[in-house]
């Protein structure tokens, strides 16, 4: 699910010398620019500041190390990014530490953490950093007048091209009911009926002899730079790059997006709980949330960080609010991915899929 899952070396320790008081933390999350954007943003400030350590590690996701970890009694990890999924079962199986969000600091104008982040973002063992969202984008190139609703990615006649979209039932099957002009919020009670799951697949009817399919994230972005698609499904972290990076002119819709939560945990039995406790708080305040944002387009979860969000560190120019899915803009007709409906249902659902795929 990562938009960032590459190959990222250990970003190692970053040392101060501030007396042997000093403690080390070991914290881990998924690589690539994701990493690096919390290196920036959190790590590195944190340790100026206490003068302890972070050692950074990478890992693929899932509860499997920190299981055998908490099981073994042997805890080497200390704060770990995890998907929203994660953050509940572990603290069901009880692999997980509790947080008091009452000790999260509070925003700028003195109201307190649990009113100041966004819905969902606080679980009993989880305090969330970060959304990151599936969205579509276009090239600019293609269209006179650009699209602007889930509805225009449907719409062939009106927007004429290809159209790339994920090969996988999760995702495209919301999205075939939001351009068939469900609103989100209705979505997954109707795609739990047999009338919405047929719905959803006529409305992908009307545009599967239009589809280029991907798998991996690289190729959105690619299938729009070569021109092989005019608008395509994609995640918002790798459209950004081509964007940002190589200069792509391409413009991404939010309407219909559908936003996912990553948030940190402490293994149950971490040798470090108190300073793994107080990088937590740091890392989400308001200051350090709306900082990594200028690294990374994955939109902080905390309302009072959002008029903080500057520009892109290396690019002035390039205003990182524009491509948030946290805003009010992106969020009026967004839709949480529903992992438990997927839990459910996704075994059918994707054998429907992949059945529908093959006719």
């Amino acid at each position: 699910m990562k938009l960032f899952k590459l190959t990222f070396a250990t970003l190692g320790a970053f040392f101060v010398a501030f007396g042997a008081n000093a403690e080390s933390i070991t914290v881990v999350s998924w690589g690539g620019a994701y990493t690096k954007s919390q290196v920036e943003a959190y790590h590195k400030p944190w340790s100026q500041k206490t003068g302890n350590q972070v050692v950074s590690e990478d890992y693929s996701g899932g509860l499997a190390e920190v299981k055998a970890q908490v099981e073994s009694g042997n805890v080497t990890w200390d704060v770990v990014d995890v998907e929203l999924s994660d953050a509940l079962q572990g603290c069901d199986e009880g692999i997980l530490e509790e947080i008091d969000h009452s000790t999260l600091p509070a925003a700028p104008d003195g109201s307190p953490a649990t009113q100041d982040f966004l819905p969902g973002a606080l679980q009993d063992c989880a305090v969330g950093n970060i959304v990151w969202s599936t969205l579509y984008a276009y090239d600019k190139t293609k269209f006179d007048t650009p699209p602007t609703t889930m509805a225009d990615f449907f719409d062939i006649e009106k927007f004429p091209g290809k159209r790339g979209m994920r090969k996988l039932g999760k995702a495209m099957l919301e999205m075939a009911l939001m351009g068939d002009g469900v609103p989100a919020a209705e979505v997954y009670d109707l795609l739990g009926t047999e009338e919405g799951v047929q719905r959803a697949f006529a409305k992908l009817d009307t545009i599967k002899d239009h589809v280029v399919w991907w798998e991996a994230g690289a190729q959105p972005p690619q299938l729009l730079a070569d021109g092989e698609v005019s608008m395509t499904i994609t995640w918002n972290g790798r459209i950004f790059n081509a964007i940002a990076q190589e200069k792509q002119p391409f413009g991404l819709v939010w309407d219909g997006q559908i936003y996912d939560l990553d948030l940190f945990v402490i293994p149950k039995g971490s040798k470090n709980k108190e300073a793994a406790l107080d990088f937590i708080r740091f890392s989400t305040d308001t200051k350090r949330l709306a900082d990594q944002a200028s690294w990374i387009p994955y939109g902080p979860l905390r309302n009072s960080s959002i008029p903080l969000i500057g520009t892109f560190h290396s690019d002035p120019s390039i205003k990182m609010i524009d491509h948030m899915p946290t805003t009010e803009v992106a969020l009026k007709n967004a839709l949480q991915n529903d992992f438990e409906f997927w839990a459910d249902n996704g075994e059918e659902l994707n054998e429907r899929f992949n059945a529908w795929l093959a006719n």
